[in-house]
């Protein structure tokens, strides 16, 4: 009820600000200082006077993110609390512990510990289920992982006192743990497939990102590389220079990888400068509708200077730059201020819909388009026509098969089946001393995971398609993998089955 008796302040607000921002657009520094008066002065009418109590912080920021939603779909508001979880992810790197969980039968286990991290050299198992922080009793009390991740961070060189319930021991283990910076990857991966091909997979754009993925790519040329897979697919993008960064190894020098173009901001053309490491390596870029920004001016850079085939489904469509702007109290503003657009002149940006909800959802309904008006046709530096009109359209689309839903599959991910079995599986083969996934049988394994969705679910029926059991069987073989060896294991495995990689591989 609170919040249906703020809307009405709230719209009153937008009101006012719609006409203070139009105000402000033709006016000079007096009329802007009025404006904020105005505002101000409302906000204290409401906060001394209103009929009922109300937090006015909260209402602050609940009008900031109104008045923002009436812009573009990327301008944001992000409060204090927020902001360092936003941070940490692109700087590349927080203060925890070091460990990767999943949450399974409302207890915290832990997939993996990371690689010399604080956990890893304190001996921190695979497995190990964390059942109190701090001596606060953390198993079958409902935590999410937002609850976990604000109990395991903080301040580097903290100490944080867990304990480890740990198959096969009886007594519980206590360990006291010096927080340390960990790093965030966003490479993924980096491995040589077959024929002289690496293949690089890329998550976002962050700070670290590019130094990331030139120590995979100096690993792979030692190994032999010849011809690269880009797979970028899922990318939301990141930091812009970073993307500038990547496409510089590609191009040559003096090609064109982007320019930006605002209201209030000139022109600004990025061009390639010399010795890039991958000019002579053949390259090939996977997309679908979740790359976005970042992965969209490195695919349009490559596209249109002719650099290689992108393969895939059409991308998001986000070609909007937002400069942050820092706010008195911490929190900051992401408003947009500039479109970029690619060498050739295209726009990536789509058409923003009625709503914000048709905007993000409209990547899962569109069609590929086969036939595009004469205005949304451009031209690559060797001549060929690309397409514009909202995201980079790939040379070799990958249709969609309607046919498959993978509903049963996505279900039993969601539950935490598939990671918990895979869990104990691989706990279970470490025992064995298998040494590498061709000794994994699948069909054995395969039974016993239908046995165990089971006694989880009696009534869930486990009927798939043949491609979906195929792809499902794939995927479990992978998991396991990954717990074992790691993630290039894992992702060398999904490349066996994965149609993108496997049509670029024939692709060269």
């Amino acid at each position: 009820m609170q919040n249906k008796k703020l809307q009405p302040l709230v719209y009153a607000l937008l009101i006012i600000a719609g006409i203070l921002i139009g105000n402000i657009n033709n006016s000079n520094t007096t009329n802007s200082n009025s404006a904020n008066t105005k505002i101000n002065g409302i906000l204290y009418l409401i906060q001394n006077h209103y009929v009922d109590p109300l937090n006015i912080a909260d209402f602050e920021d609940k009008t900031i993110n109104a008045i923002l939603n009436e812009l573009d779909p990327h301008s944001a508001y992000i409060p204090v609390k927020k902001y360092q979880a936003v941070e940490e992810d692109m700087q590349g790197s927080f203060s925890g512990i070091g460990v990767q969980f999943n949450i399974i039968d409302d207890s915290i286990v832990v997939i993996s510990a990371i690689s010399g991290g604080p956990s890893e050299k304190l001996g921190i198992q695979s497995g190990d289920r964390i059942v109190a922080v701090e001596k606060e009793d953390v198993a079958s009390t409902g935590i999410k992982n937002e609850g976990v991740i604000k109990l395991l961070r903080g301040e580097k060189g903290s100490t944080v006192n867990i304990t480890i319930k740990r198959r096969g021991q009886h007594e519980l283990m206590p360990f006291a743990i010096i927080r340390d910076d960990i790093p965030l990857y966003s490479v993924d991966a980096g491995i040589m497939l077959e024929d002289h091909i690496g293949y690089i997979k890329v998550n976002r754009f962050s700070a670290t990102t590019y130094t990331e993925m030139m120590e995979k790519v100096n690993s792979l040329q030692e190994e032999g590389m010849q011809k690269l897979i880009l797979d970028l697919r899922g990318n939301p993008g990141g930091y812009l220079h970073i993307a500038n960064q990547m496409c510089d190894e590609f191009l040559k020098e003096g090609e064109l990888i982007v320019f930006t173009e605002g209201r209030n901001r000139s022109k600004e053309e990025t061009f390639a400068t010399s010795k890039g490491k991958l000019e002579n390596i053949k390259v090939i870029t996977l997309i679908n509708e979740g790359s976005a920004s970042a992965s969209e001016i490195v695919t349009g850079a490559l596209q249109d200077n002719d650099r290689g085939l992108i393969i895939g489904r059409r991308s998001f469509g986000k070609g909007l730059v937002q400069e942050q702007i820092p706010l008195n109290d911490g929190s900051v503003i992401r408003l947009t201020t500039q479109r970029y657009y690619t060498p050739s002149g295209r726009c990536i940006q789509k058409g923003y819909g009625e709503n914000e909800q048709d905007y993000y959802s409209e990547q899962y309904t569109r069609k590929e388009a086969t036939e595009f008006p004469d205005s949304l046709k451009f031209t690559t530096k060797k001549g060929r026509t690309v397409y514009g009109g909202g995201g980079i359209t790939p040379d070799i689309i990958i249709k969609r098969d309607t046919a498959l839903s993978y509903l049963k599959i996505n279900i039993m991910i969601s539950k935490g089946w598939l990671s918990e079995f895979c869990l104990k599986q691989s706990e279970s083969l470490k025992k064995k001393n298998i040494s590498n996934h061709k000794q994994v049988d699948m069909e054995s394994i395969y039974l016993k995971y239908t046995a165990f969705v089971q006694q989880k679910d009696a009534d869930f029926k486990m009927k798939l398609g043949n491609v979906e059991l195929h792809y499902f069987k794939n995927l479990i073989k992978a998991s396991i993998a990954r717990n074992l060896w790691g993630n290039d294991v894992y992702y060398s495995i999904l490349s066996q089955e994965d149609e993108f990689v496997q049509k670029a591989i024939n692709s060269f």
